[in-house]
């Protein structure tokens, strides 16, 4: 199996995310040029999975075994290719067929995946220091933070849809704790299919500690003034693999103007009022911010419902942008293992395509533009729009 490396400028960010693609390509042979014919059946197979990847090319790409040299490719759209694998080549009645894994890069801005909104689940944080929140009995911050949060991301967000799930504690922060990433991505896969989401975005809260807490306790809370931090922690996950797409800290810390024994109502006007749930309110819109950036070019991958026939219902809709014409590609998930043992997700790219042809406030209908039957497509695949 030979590696193809391609030499392109990355733009990542610290929410950049590679992702494997499988797709297949074909090429007529001219003039028994087998060389050439399996250059443009490599370039086939990688504008297919540029396509569906919500990326594209249109700089020169060199590939440095000879299969793709100085190839043009001009297809319109954003994002970078980190490599290419040919996972297998065959020639038949002058035909070369290849089937290829390509390592995509979405870039940050300007992709078309802008036009849908994305599903995300806000999970209840977890305190990681629950003494800390003694004073003011501020303990159910891990509930009303959140709570707070996803109201702002449903109103300030250009792309995201937000799900709300905080009554129960979730295992997130054990497992993180303890670095069992599968039982991480096994957890968002489940909430994933549970709550139909795309994405899931736990929270840990690491301090809301005051400034000199070694001072005489006495004596500190003799001052007019004293500071309480806040340090919060947000990871985003898929639901599609369990793999983690982002994890940003954010840190702050304001006056803290209640009583030592006063008992603060996060609820309350005049909680969210104060300097200190105005220093939370900054910290949240500067990670909408950064959640928009990071969440813009990443591609809306409905999961199929239903089948039947020659048409699919998927479960994104009006809500996250849909519209009657929009057209979807079809995909597998496909998880395979590198020569070395190591583990990854990927997609096999179907060869259907699909119109959408009904769409509802959080679903929609798509059929094949040719009538015919979607074949081995089953509940629970994938589809994009391209």
């Amino acid at each position: 199996m030979r590696l193809l490396l391609i030499y392109i400028l990355l733009l990542t960010s610290p929410f950049a995310s590679a992702q494997w693609y499988q797709t297949q390509g074909s090429a007529v042979i001219l003039n028994g040029d087998k060389s050439i014919a399996r250059a443009s059946a490599v370039e086939n197979a990688l504008k297919k999975a540029l396509l569906v990847a919500g990326a594209s090319v249109s700089s020169v790409q060199q590939v440095v075994n000879g299969l793709l040299t100085q190839d043009e490719l001009n297809i319109r759209a954003k994002g970078t290719v980190n490599a290419v694998e040919l996972v297998d080549e065959t020639f038949e009645d002058n035909i070369v067929k290849v089937t290829i894994r390509a390592d995509i890069f979405p870039q940050e801005q300007q992709c078309f995946a802008a036009d849908f909104k994305k599903s995300m689940l806000v999970t209840r944080a977890h305190l990681m220091k629950r003494e800390q929140a003694n004073i003011g009995q501020i303990y159910n911050i891990d509930k009303q933070l959140v709570s707070r949060f996803a109201n702002m991301l449903t109103s300030k967000s250009q792309f995201i849809d937000i799900k709300l799930a905080h009554k129960r504690k979730l295992p997130f922060s054990r497992y993180n704790q303890s670095f069992e990433q599968e039982s991480i991505k096994s957890l968002a896969i489940e909430l994933g299919q549970r709550f139909d989401s795309q994405f899931v975005l736990f929270t840990e809260i690491n301090d809301v500690s005051f400034s000199g807490e070694v001072l005489n306790q006495w004596q500190f809370w003799q001052e007019d003034n004293f500071e309480r931090h806040f340090n919060v922690t947000f990871y985003i996950y898929s639901t599609t693999n369990g793999e983690q797409l982002a994890a940003q800290e954010y840190q702050d810390k304001a006056p803290w103007q209640f009583g030592k024994r006063e008992n603060i109502d996060f609820s309350s006007h005049s909680f969210w009022q104060s300097a200190y749930g105005q220093m939370l309110d900054r910290t949240l819109e500067n990670a909408i911010i950064d959640f928009d950036e990071s969440m813009m070019c990443q591609q809306t991958r409905s999961r199929i419902i239903k089948v039947s026939g020659n048409e699919v219902i998927v479960n994104v809709g009006k809500q996250q942008g849909v519209k009657l014409g929009d057209e979807f590609s079809l995909l597998h998930l496909n998880n395979f293992k590198t020569d070395t043992g190591k583990l990854y997700s990927g997609y096999n790219v179907s060869p259907y395509k699909v119109t959408v042809t009904e769409v509802f406030q959080n679903s929609a209908v798509a059929t094949t533009a040719d009538k015919g039957l979607l074949g081995n497509i089953q509940q629970d695949d994938l589809a994009v729009k391209h």
